[in-house]
């Protein structure tokens, strides 16, 4: 019942993305272009209209607005965005999507500390009831209910400060510790790698570079595909048949290198040969993991 959204948000010339039930408004403008949030609001007022035609309900309480960009800019746009129909569309400073919490710098601070309350207090049960449980037992719970959290959407989480990444880190480290009955002063590393577990930092290189295989294969949807070019020399070249992606320019003072337009890439050609060649997805998780766990212990 939600496909004729489609239709509807097309007309406005808005770029949207539909998950499930879930779907998302995207507005890409110029800080003089401030008459283009009428865009946004009258799509808006049709779906509304639509909805209310076919007995259903926006849910107002979960639309959501948040201004990406420089810090003065977005303050001045927020301003210019009002109330319509009940609807709230002052800004957010974070909002949440499909899970994971957005902030307007994109440093996901506020989701790694959901994570964290979250991730400690799923430990701290465990932990009680550590004795009674056989290893096997033990080792399923963590995966369920802290491995998974530290897992969802990680890739998002590449190139945020190594601050940011410690405190995963450090989840990850409490894990081992709760499961494995170490004592805090003990060296983790060991640990870490007696139990065959990537650091956090690899993990999230393992999810990037996992997308980018998918997308060179077929297997990813087509707006993660067009974001990778195959490198193709004009000369002939060893690197013809390597291969290679093309990584982008990008400011690294900015955003630029953070996103997966030059994250992929730039990690894809640090892989071996015989990784990137690999014939299915099973042998490249396999490869890859491999890789990476002799990169970060040995």
């Amino acid at each position: 019942y939600m496909l004729p959204l489609g239709n509807i948000i097309r007309n406005h010339s808005v770029h949207f993305h539909c998950y499930a039930d879930d779907t998302q408004l995207y507005l890409s403008i110029k800080p003089d272009e401030i008459n283009h949030l009428n865009k946004i609001q009258d799509c808006l007022k049709d779906l509304k209209t639509w909805m209310t035609l076919n007995f259903l309900m926006l849910n107002t309480t979960k639309t959501e607005v948040i201004v990406l960009g420089p810090n003065n800019l977005r303050n001045k746009l927020s301003k210019d965005i009002l109330t319509m129909d009940g609807i709230n569309l002052a800004s957010s400073e974070t909002v949440r999507n499909l899970g994971v919490i957005f902030d307007q710098d994109l440093s996901f601070n506020a989701h790694i500390k959901s994570i964290s309350r979250t991730a400690y207090f799923h430990l701290r049960n465990i932990a009680k009831i550590r004795h009674i449980l056989p290893q096997n037992d033990a080792e399923k719970l963590v995966h369920a209910f802290v491995t998974s959290r530290l897992d969802y959407c990680n890739s998002l989480l590449s190139g945020c400060t190594k601050k940011s990444v410690k405190s995963l880190q450090l989840i990850q480290n409490a894990a081992a510790r709760v499961l494995t009955r170490v004592r805090k002063r003990d060296h983790i590393t060991p640990v870490l790698a007696a139990l065959h577990w990537l650091p956090i930092e690899h993990r999230i290189e393992f999810k990037i570079l996992l997308l980018a295989y998918k997308a060179l294969n077929g297997q990813a949807p087509s707006y993660l595909k067009e974001l990778i070019i195959p490198y193709c020399p004009t000369r002939a070249l060893r690197s013809k048949n390597a291969g290679l992606l093309v990584v982008p320019r990008v400011s690294k003072s900015t955003m630029g290198a953070r996103a997966f337009s030059y994250q992929a890439p730039h990690l894809w050609n640090q892989l071996p040969v015989c990784v990137r060649a690999a014939d299915t997805l099973s042998v490249f998780k396999s490869a890859l993991k491999t890789f990476l766990f002799d990169k970060a212990y040995s």
